[in-house]
């Protein structure tokens, strides 16, 4: 990977890093199928006015609206809407990378090195760690085994997303951009179908008519920020670089979400709490860097 696109994923990691704030924020005053619904019509519209189609099976773009866009927030808005911390929910949402990279190798047939399969390991004893950390009494009275489920199965549908992504950009004249702003038409229906369903048509206009500022910019920073910017990146990493290398670069966004949340929302980790991520991302270095380090140790001992 490049220093450019180091940099690249770092800016993605700080925006995505952050949207867990913002996400608690706009479910103050508005239930989590209609924001999101409301997220995904100003990503797609004016914007499909204006940007072509992308040169793709209409099949892998479904595949990927319903799984980035649909199925990720609808169980994520809806877990961190039923109390889960959004610091939290932005370390155990991670766990995406570590499904992505053993969905890869098991239908695309990507080569699982030893530092992935180490890295995930680790961090995947870190996840267990920190859920039974959440779990046993915590200050984090939101986590359960509701929350945590949802929050994991947001992650499963993202890692899914991203194979339909490398499917979609092997095309290399595929635009991101047209991709993220198309794909976004997919979950509108379905977010609000879910909203209509099981929010209420009472809530959705309640929450309508008390628009506020916050709310209103929570709106604008998903649509605009967290998606056509954060995934418009994020589809030319993948579609430039390894997904091995790429997906576990998301876990430094904890890292962000953590601090953001502690600032702006005064949530606080325990100390057990605060072993169990240490060791979450101590299985992104070793995920990240260890092939390389392993290098650079051969091409020593062989000098």
């Amino acid at each position: 990977m490049s220093l450019r696109d180091m940099l690249l994923g770092l800016c993605v990691v700080t925006v995505w890093g952050f949207n867990f704030v913002v996400i608690k924020v706009g479910l103050y005053d508005m239930p989590p199928f209609l924001l999101a619904g409301l997220r995904f019509t100003l990503v797609a519209l004016p914007a499909v006015f204006f940007i072509k189609p992308p040169k793709a099976p209409l099949r892998w773009i479904v595949a990927y609206g319903m799984t980035i866009c649909f199925g990720q927030f609808a169980l994520l808005f809806l877990s961190i809407y039923l109390g889960m911390p959004a610091g939290l929910a932005s370390l155990v949402l991670q766990a995406q990378a570590f499904f992505t990279i053993i969905l890869a190798a098991l239908l695309m047939g990507d080569k699982l090195r030893w530092n992935h399969i180490a890295g995930t390991l680790l961090a995947a004893a870190g996840m267990l760690f920190l859920a039974e950390a959440s779990m046993a009494g915590s200050a984090s009275g939101g986590v359960n085994g509701l929350t945590m489920f949802l929050t994991l199965a947001a992650a499963f549908s993202w890692a899914l997303g991203n194979l339909s992504n490398k499917m979609i950009m092997r095309d290399k004249s595929v635009s991101v951009m047209s991709l993220v702003v198309w794909s976004a038409l997919v979950p509108i229906g379905p977010f609000f179908l879910m909203s209509w369903l099981f929010e209420g048509p009472e809530m959705i206009i309640q929450s309508l008519q008390n628009l506020n500022l916050t709310t209103v910019s929570a709106i604008f920073y998903l649509a605009f920020i967290a998606s056509i910017l954060g995934y418009g990146l994020w589809g030319g990493l993948l579609s430039r670089c390894e997904i091995g290398q790429v997906a576990p670069l998301t876990l430094l966004v904890p890292v962000v979400g953590l601090f953001s949340a502690a600032v702006f929302l005064g949530e606080s980790l325990t100390p057990y709490q605060l072993i169990g991520a240490a060791i979450v991302i101590a299985g992104l270095g070793i995920n990240v860097f260890g092939g390389r380090l392993k290098r650079k140790g051969l091409a020593k001992s062989t000098n």
